[in-house]
């Protein structure tokens, strides 16, 4: 009745012929800079704020794991005067891996050499010692971005068995299928730990003992979305279009995902961390690609997303289902899910968490890992609200809502829900999922507005409301957590794709912020923290999601003088 991976397995036996027609390094075109290559990142908020100090890119976060991997390489040599020697570009050095960085790369020392120098090595261990090529100096950062070539020796972490997908180690998709899974869970804690180590600004006494990481309870088969992409012909030219040259396909490109540390994209027929039904979708795309080629004149991404339809297995007919070869089936005790591929982006997709329905445009955000969203959600239901029983919160906000995840899921343990996005078409899924799901528009509501400025519509009273903030990888902006600290609510739970602005944001409504008076004095923070750990959302990469929840800090009790004090004081 199910349908296995089997069905959706590789579309070509091993990758060996595609491995093989990938460029070589002397070969490919300019690399770009490894730094800020996400334009979004690079104008995040610290760009024009004095008081948030991070835009939390992989350029900050890893210069901070080199740092403390040289001041602790000095501290291990006793003071020993080290070189500055640094191996010269393209030139295959011994490295020895000490620890893997935040950013997912090994970080380690050329071996023979008493130089401080760091080497950042892409899919490598702690403890290995691997044959690496430096292609990019930061000399006055002390770091080297190398390209890995071969392991000499390997870690005790490393497992080559566990590898299940033929361009592990050139795809930059993955980081980490050599390590087994407890020891990435391991690891992914130590990123929030880094995080709010390096970014927070808090002293340690504030930062609670860190939970272990929630696994995803699939490590492959996991990913509901995927967007492959094939580049341009390779003669085109950018002006092509502004002379009416229209450049033509000789052959089929490589259609795929970006090679490690480079703009080439390598041809990938099948990708493990895809759900069955998106595979499937892959393989019909790449074949669709191939018959149309003479319609297309330029490059393209293609969306892969899956959807379900949940029949009750009283109503499911075997045979019918048996004639599409394109579908998936699923036995989910008393339902039956059929999973299809959907490759419009305007075309409507619907997914299932425990009871609840959500119906999206197949090209919106949503999160791409359902396996973990009925844990995930579950564990915020526990967290939002305070845990002693005669709490007055009855009020939700969800500031940054799109198409209703958290609104809807967490309506039922309040009085009144409002779900808050700048897009108004997530505002609109959003209230067409509240009425999926038999939410009441009187309790359950979302509005169309920008986070930056949404308290001054609030109504709710601060001291019964709990915000929800589940940001964009940039944070928030200072004047969203200026007028959060001014409004004061009970609780606010903080969810984020980067733990490092999260860091950011939540040293800020605990630390307090200059000229901002929370209700505790100017500048004084008015949050403690209660809980934090990490959730799996992408196992196999160095991805990590982050749950904090505060609690509105006590106002201290003024003790009235008695009488005989206030005598005594007169006296003196």
């Amino acid at each position: 009745m199910a349908s296995s991976a089997e069905n959706a397995g590789p579309i070509e036996s091993n990758g060996a012929k595609r491995y093989a027609e990938t460029p070589l390094r002397s070969e490919e075109g300019p690399r770009g800079s490894y730094r800020f290559k996400n334009k979004r990142m690079k104008n995040g908020h610290a760009e024009q704020s004095s008081i948030l100090s991070t835009n939390g890119t992989n350029e900050e976060v890893l210069l901070k794991d080199v740092t403390a991997l040289i001041k602790k390489l000095h501290l291990d040599r006793d003071g020993k005067d080290t070189s500055t020697k640094v191996a010269d570009k393209f030139t295959e050095i011994q490295v020895e891996i000490k620890e893997i960085s935040s950013t997912g790369d090994g970080l380690g020392f050329q071996q023979g050499s008493d130089s401080d120098h760091v080497y950042v090595v892409p899919f490598t261990a702690p403890g290995d010692f691997v044959i690496a090529r430096p292609h990019k100096h930061f000399e006055k950062e002390k770091y080297s971005m190398a390209d890995f070539v071969s392991v000499t020796t390997a870690s005790p972490h490393r497992d080559a068995s566990l590898v299940k997908c033929p361009y592990f180690a050139s795809c930059s998709g993955c980081q980490f299928q050599m390590l087994p899974y407890q020891f990435q869970l391991q690891h992914k804690k130590s990123i929030v730990e880094r995080a709010y180590e390096n970014f927070s600004n808090l002293p340690p006494e504030l930062i609670p003992t860190i939970g272990d990481t929630i696994g995803s309870p699939l490590q492959y088969g996991y990913r509901t979305k995927l967007t492959p992409h094939f580049d341009g012909p390779p003669d085109a030219r950018r002006s092509d279009g502004r002379k009416g040259i229209r450049r033509r396909f000789d052959q089929v490109p490589p259609i795929g995902f970006m090679k490690k540390g480079t703009r080439t994209t390598i041809d990938i027929e099948d990708c493990p961390i895809g759900t069955d039904a998106v595979r499937l979708g892959k393989k019909r795309e790449r074949k669709r690609v191939a018959e149309n080629l003479e319609k297309y004149h330029k490059g393209a991404t293609l969306l892969l997303r899956e959807s379900t339809t949940r029949i009750p297995k009283s109503e499911y007919h075997v045979s019918r289902e048996e004639e599409n070869t394109d579908n998936v089936i699923e036995d989910r005790e008393n339902h039956v899910h059929v999973k299809t591929c959907i490759t419009d982006p305007n075309a409507k997709t619907t997914e299932y968490i425990d009871d609840f329905r959500f119906v999206n445009p197949a090209g919106s955000f949503f999160q791409n890992n359902n396996s973990i969203l009925p844990v995930f959600t579950e564990y915020i239901r526990d967290h939002v609200l305070p845990s002693t029983p005669n709490h007055n919160i009855t009020h939700l906000i969800d500031a940054y809502s799109g198409s209703g995840l958290f609104t809807i899921t967490l309506s039922s343990l309040f009085k009144s829900s409002l779900g808050i996005d700048i897009s108004s078409s997530s505002i609109q899924s959003a209230t067409e999922n509240a009425r999926l799901n038999n939410l009441p528009e009187s309790s359950t509501r979302f509005i169309a507005a920008d986070a930056a400025r949404l308290f001054a519509s609030i109504e709710s009273p601060a001291d019964e409301t709990v915000v929800m903030i589940d940001p964009p990888r940039k944070g928030c902006d200072e004047s969203f957590l200026r007028q959060l600290l001014q409004y004061g609510p009970a609780r606010v739970v903080y969810v984020s794709c980067n733990v490092h602005t999260q860091a950011r944001d939540i040293g800020v409504l605990v630390g307090g912020m200059a000229g901002v008076d929370g209700g505790f004095g100017m500048g004084e923070g008015c949050y403690e923290m209660e809980s934090l750990r990490g959730f799996d959302f992408f196992p196999q990469t160095g991805h990590v999601e982050g749950v904090a929840v505060l609690s509105r800090k006590k106002k201290p009790v003024r003790q009235e003088k008695t009488e005989e004090q206030v005598s005594q004081n007169d006296e003196a």
